[in-house]
């Protein structure tokens, strides 16, 4: 980001850049920033955007060798292609001889660091990864909207609200518009107000479906995840986070038997303070054994979906019912 920002500074560009990762609102602003930079708003002429999978790369190599038409650069977007990925020869072979005239951004969530477009790009051009932020770039970041809109906020309200929202940057965007919508006419943003007004993200129901797992409470556990899939969240997501606050629960439990801290282990994990004081009594709920076994358990259900031997929705509600019975030895 640094760097992306001193080229625009000092007006000296790359021929390509890579933005890519997970976190898509840092990822659009900075192609956005980039594109304002090297181009006006209307000029339609020298600025081109490119989408999807089927994007034809020589088509984008034409357009990349024409001059600009009465301005100093040609922007080529190229955006979700999946070239950084897997099909990107053709592009890699031309990334060391785009003109001076051309600059090509491109945007991906999913990449291949050891494809031969990326390794054309980390040399003649610049990749940048936007990777999900830390708890305290998130809160700062948080402060500094809610004094840009000149609300008062205390740290723990701060602390809520990001466990209510999650990490993702574009849905805190948006739940902080709702939020300062609804505080119109207030100076101060309460524990009511995030209440009232924001949504609960994915993780906070995760949370309540491994707390009705560890009661052996099959049915609440079913219920919950019935309800998440009537919302359209997808099997694959929500095992990926079963996975992952499993994979937290016993990173937390090991750091936690070396005597760390509330603070190490969060600088040690990147999880944020009350994250980590929200995992620590579902950790008290299960052995290390159980934990390590409902991960096994997670991994063969993905094996078996890959296979084709159960559906996905199939195989997470057969996954639940597992983790919830005594044969499993929750407590």
């Amino acid at each position: 980001m640094q760097q992306i920002n001193q080229d625009i500074t000092n007006n000296t560009y790359k021929s390509i850049y890579l933005l890519y990762g997970q976190e898509a609102y840092l990822r659009v602003q900075y192609k956005n920033k980039l594109v304002n930079a090297l181009v006006s708003a209307d000029d339609t002429m020298n600025y081109n955007y490119y989408e999807g999978k089927n994007v034809n790369v020589g088509e984008v190599i034409d357009l990349a060798e024409t001059m600009p038409f009465l301005s100093q650069r040609r922007v080529i977007v190229l955006e979700n292609t999946g070239l950084v990925k897997a099909g990107g020869e053709q592009l890699a072979e031309y990334v060391g001889a785009i003109p001076e005239s051309t600059v090509i951004i491109m945007a991906e969530t999913e990449i291949d660091k050891r494809s031969k477009l990326y390794k054309a790009i980390s040399k003649s051009g610049h990749s940048t990864e936007f990777d999900t932020q830390s708890a305290e770039t998130l809160t700062r970041w948080v402060i500094s909207k809610m004094k840009a809109e000149r609300k008062r906020v205390t740290g723990h309200t701060i602390d809520v609200f990001l466990e209510t929202v999650g990490s993702d940057m574009s849905n805190i965007s948006t739940e902080l518009e709702k939020l300062f919508s609804y505080t119109l006419n207030k100076e101060e943003i309460t524990l009511e107000d995030i209440k009232a007004v924001c949504s609960v993200q994915l993780s906070n129901r995760i949370f309540e479906m491994i707390g009705a797992i560890a009661c052996c409470d099959g049915k609440k556990a079913l219920q919950i995840y019935h309800e998440l899939l009537e919302l359209k969240e997808s099997p694959f997501g929500i095992l990926a986070l079963l996975v992952r606050q499993f994979n937290n629960m016993l990173q937390i439990e090991e750091l936690w038997e070396k005597r760390c801290s509330d603070k190490q282990i969060a600088e040690k994990t990147g999880l944020a303070p009350f994250v980590i004081n929200k995992i620590k009594p579902q950790i008290q709920n299960f052995t290390h054994e159980q934990m390590i076994d409902i991960l096994e358990r997670c991994a063969s259900y993905d094996h078996e979906i890959k296979k084709g031997n159960f559906t996905a929705e199939m195989a997470i509600e057969m996954l639940i019912i597992e983790c919830s019975s005594k044969q499993i030895g929750v407590q």
